[in-house]
């Protein structure tokens, strides 16, 4: 049986936290919470498989909750809650370590589709640094190098190497890399993935004995060092 993922709400407001536990409960995920930043410090763990975060806590501003949950190397995927739409807070937020950013008042089917993003999506990685043999991944930069040389990708084919990456030694699907890249369905005769993994071989391991990119027939693809 899958396991069934924890997640933590960090909200003074006990009727927005009732009402989101009520629905995340619905949804079928375990919920804990706190009401307070201390009470969260000393809940968070990577036990949660998401923490919503709400910035205006009564003994502690919500972006130093953040930076201190990731300065403990605690990566778990975070969404941070507000009443302020301003983008310099959004972007404060992102670059601090959460990995989404949601309005007050929203609805709980909005909170509920970004959750299972992310969750599909995995958890931040620490450092921004993904590494498949000489091939690195910086994820806050951008920026791909196999063997020192930097590889120009698309925003697309970076995504996939991303997924992958993370995932690496794992055999991934057509449809889970589609899920993953894409916000709509394919048709079962698409060969979109597998033209970007061209793409990507051409760019990755073309003019390399080690492969990075392999395929397993009849199934899907893997990266392995």
């Amino acid at each position: 049986m899958e396991k069934k993922q924890t997640i933590l709400i960090v909200e003074d407001e006990r009727k927005i936290s009732s009402f989101i536990k009520r629905g995340l409960t619905d949804a079928g995920y375990f919920v804990d919470t706190a009401f307070t930043g201390d009470e969260a410090l000393d809940k968070v763990s990577e036990e949660f498989s998401l923490i919503i975060l709400d910035l205006m806590l009564p003994d502690m501003d919500g972006f130093d909750i953040c930076k201190k949950i990731r300065k403990d190397g605690i990566q778990v995927p975070m969404i941070i809650l507000t009443a302020k739409n301003s983008t310099e807070d959004k972007i404060k937020g992102l670059d601090i370590g959460a990995d989404d950013y949601l309005t007050k008042p929203f609805a709980i089917g909005e909170l509920l589709s970004r959750i299972k993003a992310l969750l599909r999506r995995g958890p931040s990685i620490s450092g921004g640094e993904l590494k498949v043999g000489d091939l690195i991944l910086n994820t806050k930069t951008h920026e791909v190098y196999r063997n020192g040389k930097l590889i120009e990708l698309s925003q697309k084919e970076f995504s996939i190497l991303e997924y992958m990456m993370y995932n690496k030694d794992i055999v991934l699907t057509r449809t889970m890399i589609e899920d993953h890249a894409w916000d709509y369905e394919f048709d079962n005769f698409s060969n979109v993935v597998d033209v970007y993994i061209r793409m990507l071989r051409k760019k990755i391991d073309d003019g390399y004995k080690n492969k990075i990119i392999k395929t397993i027939r009849g199934v899907g693809y893997k990266v392995k060092g």
